[in-house]
């Protein structure tokens, strides 16, 4: 394919190596704000050297990098930045054997007319920015759509309008990154925040997929070079009858079995806030159980770096016990993404 064709065939590769088997992607692409609140509860000041030591400590941490975790998602930030040493941190994840990726939506703002509900933004410009990321190594992207689910039983929230704009986004920023050789990671991302029950979540979770699937299909994306980062279909946070892990991840598949074609590569799921063994145990239960069309694996931010950033808490003496809380983690969703995890293991630090 020439330089401006569309190349299916390294879309599909680069698509199924982010789901390869036994091993799952790495969310660093918080922005500068996010980062800024994790570093507070460490007591570290948000510089973009704090920044790059932080990731850069993460990229270098074996087995984890090249035996568990696919691809890296940056942050616009940190794909430019280069090691303490020089070398530029998409090196150091290439080195790895994994794929670096970029985050490429401008963040969820206030839905126009609609109070309560959110719409991502940065489509604008976003053909150029991808052409730049693809030069800077970046072979998939991520885009998120938040949609929440109202309090108290108002069903009112999300709207039509809100899941309709946001899918359509989604679909036009998945079609500019195939257009770019880029993978895109799809997150339409169902909010565990509020009182709701499990049901209610996987109502608006279904509601939210088949309407993302019939934009893509609208907007001529190719399914086969995509991939789906959802929701768990969980139960809201302020819900004190609380669906357990079996509950979780049989909600969860049936949802996704009813709404999300064969054709996809593969489903990296979000931790979305859950606790990082919640995270881990909801995956092994779906992969240890059922026969899906799909691989099935992890997508995780705080549920992989929460560990480490505390084992760390920003001094250069405890880089060895945070590389080691990393490697935990990230040997655990490995474990779950392949159905063998054991809440055991946790414990004995196996």
């Amino acid at each position: 394919a020439g330089d401006d064709m569309m190349d299916l065939d390294q879309l599909n590769e680069t698509a199924c190596a982010m789901v390869a088997s036994g091993k799952g992607l790495l969310a660093a692409d918080e922005s500068t704000g996010t980062i800024g609140k994790r570093f507070a509860l460490i007591d570290l000041e948000n510089t973009a050297d704090n920044r790059r030591d932080w990731r850069e400590m993460l990229f270098r941490t074996e087995p984890a990098m090249s035996e568990h975790i696919s691809g890296v998602i940056l942050y616009d930030e940190t794909i430019r930045q280069t090691a303490k040493d020089g070398t530029p941190l998409t090196k150091l994840i290439q080195d790895a054997g994994a794929i670096p990726g970029i985050k490429v939506d401008a963040g969820a703002k206030g839905l126009a007319g609609s109070d309560g509900e959110m719409i991502t933004e940065g489509l604008d410009g976003l053909r150029d920015r991808l052409a730049d990321y693809y030069g800077l190594g970046a072979r998939f992207a991520k885009w998120r759509a938040v949609i929440n689910i109202g309090r108290n039983g108002d069903e009112s929230m999300p709207s039509q309008y809100c899941i309709n704009t946001n899918m359509h986004a989604l679909a036009r920023y998945a079609a500019l990154c195939q257009e770019a050789n880029i993978v895109p990671i799809v997150e339409p991302e169902v909010i565990m925040d509020g009182d709701h029950s499990i049901e209610r979540c996987y109502e608006v979770t279904e509601f939210a997929l088949k309407t993302l699937y019939r934009e893509l299909f609208d907007q001529g994306v190719i399914l086969e070079g995509t991939i789906l980062k959802p929701n768990m279909v969980i139960s809201g946070t302020k819900n004190d009858d609380r669906a357990g892990i079996e509950e979780v991840a049989d909600m969860t598949m049936q949802c996704l079995a009813n709404c999300v074609p064969a054709a996809v590569p593969g489903i990296a799921f979000l931790s979305g806030g859950q606790s990082d063994e919640d995270a881990t145990a909801h995956l092994n239960a779906m992969t240890a159980s059922y026969d899906l069309p799909w691989p099935v694996s992890f997508s995780y931010g705080r549920a992989l770096q929460h560990a480490p950033l505390m084992a760390w808490g920003g001094k250069p003496a405890n880089v060895q016990a945070a590389q080691a809380a990393f490697n935990h983690r990230a040997r655990m969703n490995s474990l779950a993404a392949l159905g063998e995890y054991d809440a055991a293991m946790e414990q004995n630090g196996a």
